[in-house]
């Protein structure tokens, strides 16, 4: 029987285990122009002995950012930055991804330098408010794309999957869930295009499916993963058809041979044992536990077969030694979210280990 601690093969590389560190936004990136901070270096390599961390969302360009203080790899300086942390975790013997995410609509201009505004397939205002350093602010509406507009943000995504090469990163994770850009362009609420990146299941999988090409092409498909979250409400997004939407673009990502899919489960767990059969590669999942994080039982559905890696979020932001409390069976550390977003390292380097 396959368990969580049996070593396993991702992109090449092989993981000492299937715990994988979830993708978590932290708002601690108070280097220069959005850069990482040896804070952050400090954060991640004190969790290398997940088999694979994914880091927080990273902009792939400035109009990509949705929230304070996230880090950037856009430019030679957060480049510089990141290493600092990809060394950092290479020392401990981690395999670290980094995780590209553009916000899309989600944001606000206060965010965004040069004159910026959001921008969206369709100029659709989500409903709610963001967090700024002035206050939360209401979603505004965003600048829908144009056809050049969407072929120079798929560049931003494959140049960004560069510079996380040149940062030192064992390969990205694509952001295709939780309601941001590639999100916004699946849901048939945000994408009201009449074009060819809109309208039917296939022009709204168009863009999802072009992104992953790119970035593929730039780094080799053996060093990219995917994360999506069907059927996911977050931000605003109604998805009336995730059965059919989901399955019809993994056949169309299948070819690729990705390093992983990382699929952020909802409550339909059937959808996710069709899309778990569909997919041809490695299937990481971050399973439906709401109200509660994810524990310790989810570590069955490696055993039961229904994924090969488990994605722990919270539990793994309180717990830097996660992999060896879950061998033990704990104690577990609790989380703290009044700590989540900003602030310093206090929630964030300084929960205990074991040792």
């Amino acid at each position: 029987m396959t368990t969580a601690f049996d070593p396993i093969v991702l992109g090449g590389k092989r993981l000492a285990n299937r715990v994988v560190m979830a993708p978590m936004t932290r708002s601690r990136a108070f280097g220069p122009g959005a850069a990482p901070t040896e804070l952050m270096a400090t954060y991640y390599a004190q969790r290398a002995s997940a088999g694979l961390i994914v880091t927080e969302g990273i902009q792939p360009s400035p109009v990509g950012q949705g929230y304070p203080d996230t880090p950037g790899l856009h430019t030679s300086g957060q480049v510089r930055a990141w290493r600092t942390v990809t060394d950092a975790v290479h020392r401990e013997g981690g395999v670290i991804f980094a995780q590209l995410m553009h916000t899309g609509r989600i944001g606000h201009p206060v965010l965004l330098p040069d004159d910026l505004v959001p921008v969206g397939p369709s100029a659709v205002a989500a409903q709610g408010e963001v967090y700024t350093h002035v206050g939360p602010k209401d979603f505004v509406t965003p600048k829908e794309l144009s056809e050049a507009e969407i072929r120079e943000t798929i560049e931003d995504f494959a140049a960004a999957a560069r510079n996380a090469i040149e940062a030192g990163f064992d390969g990205v994770e694509i952001h295709g869930a939780n309601g941001y850009l590639i999100h916004q362009f699946l849901a048939p609420n945000t994408n009201q295009r009449g074009d060819d990146w809109g309208g039917d299941i296939e022009g709204r999988i168009r863009f999802a499916v072009e992104v992953v090409t790119a970035v593929a092409e730039a780094i080799g498909s053996h060093r990219v993963g995917l994360r999506l979250s069907p059927g996911n409400p977050y931000n605003d997004i109604a998805e009336d058809n995730p059965g059919e939407v989901y399955p019809t673009l993994l056949a169309r990502l299948g070819g690729l041979e990705l390093a992983y899919l990382h699929l952020l489960e909802g409550p339909d767990r059937d959808l996710t044992a069709r899309l778990r059969k569909a997919w041809p590669g490695l299937f990481v999942l971050n399973p439906f536990t709401h109200p509660n994080v994810t524990g310790p039982d989810a570590l069955a559905l490696i055993e039961d077969g229904s994924a090969d890696a488990i994605a722990y979020g919270a539990l793994f932001l309180a717990n830097p030694d996660l992999p060896r409390r879950l061998a033990d069976g704990g104690p577990f550390n609790t989380p703290d979210p009044a700590t989540f977003y900003g602030g310093d390292h206090r929630g964030y380097t300084d929960y205990p280990t074991l040792d």
